[in-house]
């Protein structure tokens, strides 16, 4: 089959891909707002005398809110994949940038600078209205003009410093040898094994402020928990989350001696010592049933996959064609070839969601099993139902939408498996 025939079905291909998965997005988006309008003017009656009235409207509202900003973003990104790539936008961008630059591998690298900034400007108009409108409407924003915008200056020095030199090994790989996706998966995987040890030590603390958990009953029942769990681990850290919003959480992040549990400073004052315990317990339970090396060992085998996929596909000419760009036949492809395949993956890789999300769900019923028989149950329980008031989740999503999208089972089936009533009076 010649060059040009097989362009001319990726083409197609792609642009079917790009137009059904964005169908799918919207249609599920849709689903989720008809099904939890549908049910707004009603607590669960498994729910009935533990989350008001008025908290299940607040909800209900917050989540289709949130929504319907969603598929306007749907819609946008499949503009945008669609300007990239068949309407020529990054052919455009790599002609101007050959033009005033060259063909080396200084300018490359700054092809693929060019293109992250651009995104993230594209992304910034978005980020404000979530921030300062839908965050701000539900009064869960805390952040200012001016901490978002020292924010968003910090993400983009931060991502130049990181990815930089990470960039100029692939591209400079790539023009080394047949095998040069096995080597430059090799430095991917070192970069991301330094940045679980890097990112809790060096790089969160740019943007909030990490302090030991205080003397008190939550890091006396802390201690104990894990001395019972065998669980060793670097610090119990207080984040000040409410700098920038309402919202509670708790996450376990990093490796080896870098390994640390982060509570959001909004948690210890919505949840009392027992409850706390609870979701520390649950937090460890991830840990403890290997969920950050199972994520860690898939997370490499795909990057592998994909560069290995790279490598075949960035020495096809039709690979460029077929997605709207001329390759240079004698300078280098290195960069387009990045930046295609890192636009077209997103668009066929949304038809695996759901295995992703059923995988997560599944670990997260794990980690409440383990909670469950290393500290109390019911306090678990009741800490989610407060987490979900107080975050204003809904408890009655889309069947459908969960299984697409929900990294994290809904709370009456999470309830369910803890072997709760969630209407007991205890859980309130």
């Amino acid at each position: 089959m010649s060059a040009s025939r097989i362009s001319l079905m990726l083409s197609w291909g792609f642009a079917i891909a790009l137009l059904l998965a964005t169908a799918l997005r919207l249609w599920l988006g849709l689903r989720q707002i008809r099904h939890v309008q549908r049910h707004r003017d009603r607590v669960p009656e498994a729910f009935a005398g533990v989350i008001g009235a008025e908290a299940h409207r607040k909800a209900a509202d917050y989540t289709s809110a949130r929504q319907r900003q969603g598929l306007w973003h749907v819609l946008f990104s499949a503009a945008v994949v669609l300007g990239w790539t068949l309407l020529g936008g990054l052919q455009a961008l790599a002609r101007l940038n050959s033009a005033m630059f060259g063909a080396g591998l200084g300018a490359q690298l700054l092809l693929l600078a060019e293109f992250a900034l651009i995104g993230a400007l594209l992304d910034l108009p978005w980020d404000i209205w979530r921030t300062f409108g839908l965050e701000s409407r539900f009064g869960f924003n805390r952040s200012t003009p001016a901490l978002f915008a020292l924010d968003q200056v910090k993400g983009l020095l931060l991502g130049a410093v990181l990815m930089a030199p990470l960039a100029w090994l692939v591209l400079w790989l790539m023009g080394t040898s047949t095998l040069w996706w096995l080597w430059a998966w090799a430095g991917f995987a070192a970069f991301s094994l330094a940045m679980m040890v890097i990112f809790p030590t060096w790089i969160a603390p740019l943007f909030n402020r990490f302090q030991p958990l205080p003397d008190g009953e939550v890091k006396t029942r802390a201690q104990a928990l894990m001395q019972r769990c065998g669980f060793a681990l670097q610090g119990l850290y207080v984040m000040d989350g409410s700098r920038r919003s309402a919202h509670a959480n708790a996450y376990f992040t990093g490796i080896g001696s870098a390994r640390r549990v982060v509570l959001f400073d909004t948690l210890l004052g919505q949840l009392d010592a027992t409850q706390i315990e609870a979701v520390l317990a649950h937090e460890v339970g991830h840990y403890k049933r290997r969920h950050i090396q199972q994520r860690l060992v898939l997370t490499l085998a795909m990057s592998l996959a994909g560069f290995a996929l790279l490598g075949l596909l960035a020495s096809r000419s039709w690979f460029y064609t077929g997605l709207g760009f001329e390759p240079e036949l004698l300078g280098s492809n290195a960069a387009a070839a990045l930046l295609l395949f890192s636009l077209a993956l997103p668009v066929f890789g949304v038809f695996v969601t759901p295995l992703s999300a059923a995988w997560s769900r599944r670990h997260e019923f794990e980690a409440d099993a383990y909670a469950a028989r290393h500290s109390d149950a019911r306090a678990l329980g009741s800490a989610l139902l407060r987490m979900y008031r107080d975050n204003a989740s809904t408890l009655t999503p889309d069947p459908w939408f969960v299984r697409f999208y929900y990294s994290h089972p809904p709370a009456l089936q999470r309830l369910a498996r803890l072997g709760l009533p969630a209407a007991s009076p205890a859980l309130g």
